[in-house]
């Protein structure tokens, strides 16, 4: 739609879907406002509402604009560098557990296995070591629910009684007593964790109060529902233009080869921190393939924008206001050959997202509305893809994925199958 709209209306334009009037703001110059502008006068709560059902209530998107603010205060406490690094650990372990579990050679979809390591990682360093060694099947199935409820349809009627809809508020049911019980069993005995289960228990308000069960669980759903399917397309993506872009592989193995002259075989925060290869190409998979499409707010106050022709524009309240990460990160005028996968557009010299300005380069937002989890993404992906490129050969046996556009996280489409061969990263 936007393909078709932009080069006839150009980066503002107003679209009736739904009978809703939603205007799109696209490229960094006049989308800057909707990365600036206070939530009294650009809104995520009314756009987000679909989100209450899932998240639960008194978190997130239910509560007013400073409760939400204290909430990301919370979650900005349990993504800091410190514990960060003991994040890092966790997924280290992770990877070299699973991976272990592969034979010497064989063929696997990679979408697949990326995908269920990102749930068992996630569960270890968000919900805590008691989901992850005991309950991992049961939360996994009710996550696997919870996500399954949510479908276009949500979006316009997220209490709509159909079967989804259902299990999704049974799953949300369930998981709140298996979380109680866990908070219960942590108070009782005074034992604490590293865990972002942990850190949102130990959390309070600025008045004091301290967090309550109810929200402790929203919070702990709206983490892993924010960063699960997020890290496993990006991973995907990751592998997959690696393997058709020979090149990159190279240099993200030598880039490998010098870590393990200079480190050894270990992996943590700070050696994850000096992958700058590998985090350009992550980087520019995520250019390519945003999982959150359009970013939506809701006008409480008219404003203007102007374009970089010079042309200006008033927007009237009661307007859905949008920009799409998908389009906005494949503009001709900021990226050369955007379409093209081209990581070191990013390398120093080229900077290319920076040398077009702020909100250039928006796969994760920015502004106030930042995705808060993007360090714990990065590297996340980098201490799966490091573990790999250091332990396998690989080679894609089935075609290029394609996009799946029906998704509400947008990901890849089908099966990527690729054949694996063990071996030690060649030193020479």
């Amino acid at each position: 739609m936007l393909r078709e709209e932009y080069p006839k209306l150009g980066s503002v334009f107003t679209l009736n879907i739904l009978n809703k009037n939603i205007t799109f703001l696209i490229g960094p110059e006049v989308s800057a406002y909707f990365f600036k502008a206070l939530e009294s006068d650009l809104s995520q709560q009314e756009v987000y509402q679909f989100n209450v059902p899932t998240f639960g209530p008194g978190v997130v998107f239910d509560v007013d604009y400073s409760i939400r603010q204290e909430q990301f205060r919370f979650f900005t406490e349990s993504l800091r560098v410190n514990r960060l690094k003991g994040y890092v650990d966790q997924m280290v372990v992770e990877a070299e557990e699973y991976f272990s579990k592969w034979g010497e050679s064989g063929e696997v979809d990679l979408k697949y296995e990326l995908e269920h390591l990102i749930i068992l990682t996630a569960s270890r360093c968000l919900l805590g070591q008691e989901v992850r060694n005991k309950l991992f099947d049961d939360v996994s199935a009710l996550f696997h629910d919870l996500d399954n409820g949510m479908l276009p349809i949500s979006v316009i009627f997220p209490y709509l009684p159909i079967p989804a809809h259902r299990r999704r508020d049974q799953a949300r049911k369930k998981l709140a007593e298996i979380f109680g019980s866990i908070i219960t069993s942590r108070k009782q005995t005074g034992k604490s964790e590293n865990d972002m289960l942990q850190c949102f228990m130990d959390s309070k308000y600025k008045d004091g109060r301290p967090t309550t069960e109810t929200e402790v669980t929203g919070l702990l759903i709206a983490a892993l529902f924010a960063g699960q399917h997020t890290s496993s397309i990006t991973s995907t993506w990751t592998g997959a233009y690696l393997l058709r872009h020979k090149e990159f592989l190279t240099a993200v193995l030598a880039e490998q080869k010098n870590l393990v002259r200079k480190h050894g075989n270990k992996v943590d925060h700070d050696i994850l921190s000096e992958m700058d290869v590998l985090y350009r190409c992550i980087k520019e998979a995520l250019r390519l393939h945003p999982p959150l499409i359009m970013l939506l707010r809701s006008s409480h106050s008219e404003f203007s924008v102007t374009t970089r022709e010079g042309k200006e524009y008033d927007i009237p309240t009661g307007h859905i206001v949008a920009t799409s990460p998908a389009f906005a990160n494949r503009l001709a005028h900021i990226y050369k050959d955007p379409d093209t996968y081209d990581p070191e557009r990013f390398a120093a010299g080229r900077e290319e997202d920076k040398v077009a300005g702020a909100f250039s380069y928006i796969s994760f937002g920015g502004g106030r509305h930042g995705c808060l989890g993007e360090p714990f993404a990065y590297l996340q992906i980098k201490a799966i893809w490091s573990h790999l490129l250091r332990n396998f050969e690989f080679e894609l046996i089935s075609p290029f994925p394609e996009i799946d556009w029906n998704a509400m996280v947008v990901g890849v489409k089908g099966k990527v199958m690729v054949r694996y061969k063990r071996r030690e990263l060649p030193m020479n």
